[in-house]
């Protein structure tokens, strides 16, 4: 309100025009919408509801708000000084309100309530108050409307009005032209996320922007906005089994063949939208993998791991790899992992140690792969806990913090990849912060090569060099994702 009467911009409405009846909110604010006339036009809201909102609550006076809604009581405050930066506009609480001084300025466009709320004040405070009613009376909301019946337009307009920052829900569009009496997008994903849950892709539910690529993947074999807003909602429908299991497929394959035991374990979450269009099928038995198929779904995905295929170009890419993981399902085989990838030891000597980058998740990975071992123990650690946790608790320094800081080294320097693996908190304290000459006589005798094998490790740990260290380790790592990529 403050800033219609300063004349300050406060943002166009969006509104698309289309003859296609979609579901769509009835309720604005606390007041719900009477049904629109036959054949009248509508306009779909898609940006600037609240605002909407907010000028509707205040100045309508023919419907009857159906919930509490104290926030349309708005007040000029005639005793306010003009301010460029304070409000003049208050919600006092009702016994708060002062008519001699608070104006309901939700009489401005109903001529008998204003005539009643004016009619007991001074002829200054009058006047005041006719010239604040006359900026509202005159002031328009800005409005851009696109008019078509080619969502491919919408989705652009979607796309270019993200790229500005304001945040459009598409899901909630998909979800309106892809309702019906028995079919709800929102909650078949819900269902589908309870079910995917206790194998901790629960989660998946909060990525919209995923799950809508994978139905556009998997019906329109293309992940873009313009597939993504060219999808026919009985499509959706009718192929949403095939969806579900094409998601829960690719879930059970990463956890069994790359030990990807949560959503977030992902250097890229996109790396589940082709991989879901492989196990896309209409019925529950799923896709009988070769030994030939696996391989390449692995090589895929490493490769996509370090080559950070969906950094750049990342619709371009999904779409080839959509292709191909359609042939590999129906052919048998596909040029699916003939992507150009490479890893050298830099990757792992310069890179730090940050949860939740690109490069961080994929090492990770990268280790948990290698079937890492109880530093103190020699047992098999249970990745579970680890990666599902997926905190820095479970990553320690290989030479310890404590023993290279005595050597004043910065921490850049020491928290680069080629010094971490997962060590848990427990065993990390119990080798404690010395040399790993020292703390070697504190690990399984009878294990120790195990160890360090199923943590990528060369023996020249326990030369205390840590210059030597890293380079070796380094290219020890190296040398074990190029074989996963091979």
């Amino acid at each position: 309100m403050d800033s219609i009467y300063k004349g300050y911009p406060f943002g166009a409405l969006i509104l698309w025009r289309t003859k296609e009846k979609l579901t769509h909110e009835r309720q604005l604010g606390p007041f719900a919408l009477p049904d629109v006339e036959p054949d009248y036009p509508i306009d779909y809201v898609l940006d600037g509801q609240q605002r909407m909102t907010s000028i509707f609550g205040v100045f309508q006076s023919e419907l009857v708000a159906n919930e509490e809604a104290p926030w349309t009581e708005v007040y000029f405050d005639m005793e306010a000084e003009s301010d460029l930066q304070e409000s003049q506009f208050v919600c006092p609480e009702p016994e708060d309100v002062d008519l001699s001084r608070h104006f309901p300025i939700g009489t401005f466009f109903d001529v008998t309530a204003y005539r009643k709320a004016t009619e007991n004040l001074t002829a200054d405070r009058a006047e005041l108050i006719d010239e604040v009613q006359a900026v509202f009376k005159e002031a328009t909301i800005p409005t851009q409307e696109v008019a078509t019946e080619d969502r491919a337009k919408v989705a652009i307009v979607f796309e270019r009005v993200n790229r500005l920052g304001v945040e459009l829900d598409t899901f909630q569009l998909l979800s309106a032209w892809t309702w019906s009496e028995d079919f709800d997008l929102q909650e078949r994903i819900r269902s589908l996320a309870e079910e995917v849950a206790p194998h901790g892709f629960g989660d998946i539910a909060e990525d919209t922007n995923l799950i809508l690529r994978c139905c556009a993947a998997v019906v329109a074999s293309d992940a873009s906005p313009s597939a993504l807003m060219g999808l026919k909602g009985a499509d959706v429908r009718s192929r949403f089994d095939e969806i579900e299991n094409g998601v829960k497929g690719a879930i059970d394959f990463m956890r069994a063949n790359l030990r990807v035991h949560k959503l977030i374990n992902l250097p890229y979450p996109t790396l589940l939208v082709p991989m879901a269009v492989f196990f896309a099928t209409p019925d529950t038995k799923g896709v009988d993998v070769s030994d030939s198929q696996r391989s390449t779904l692995e090589r895929w995905f490493w490769k996509a791991c370090f080559s950070r295929r969906f950094s750049a170009g990342v619709l371009r890419n999904l779409k080839r790899d959509i292709d191909e993981m359609t042939t590999l399902r129906e052919q048998g085989n596909s040029n699916l992992d003939r992507i150009s990838a490479s890893v050298d030891a830099d990757y792992f000597a310069d890179q730090t140690f940050t949860i939740g980058t690109v490069h961080t998740k994929a090492f990770i990975l990268l280790l948990a792969n290698k079937g890492p071992r109880s530093f103190i123990s020699g047992g098999e650690v249970d990745l579970g806990p680890v990666l599902q946790g997926y905190n820095r608790e479970e990553f320690h320094h290989l030479m310890p913090r404590s023993f290279l800081k005595k050597q004043s080294r910065q921490t850049t320097e020491i928290n680069k990849l080629a010094n971490f693996a997962i060590i848990s908190s427990q065993d990390n304290k119990r080798l404690g912060g010395v040399a790993p000459s020292q703390y070697k006589k504190k690990m399984s005798s009878t294990s120790v090569d195990a160890i360090l094998a199923s943590a990528a490790c060369p023996n020249s740990l326990f030369d205390d060099d840590y210059e030597a260290f890293l380079t070796a380790r380094a290219r020890t790592l190296a040398e074990f994702a190029t074989q996963k990529m091979s």
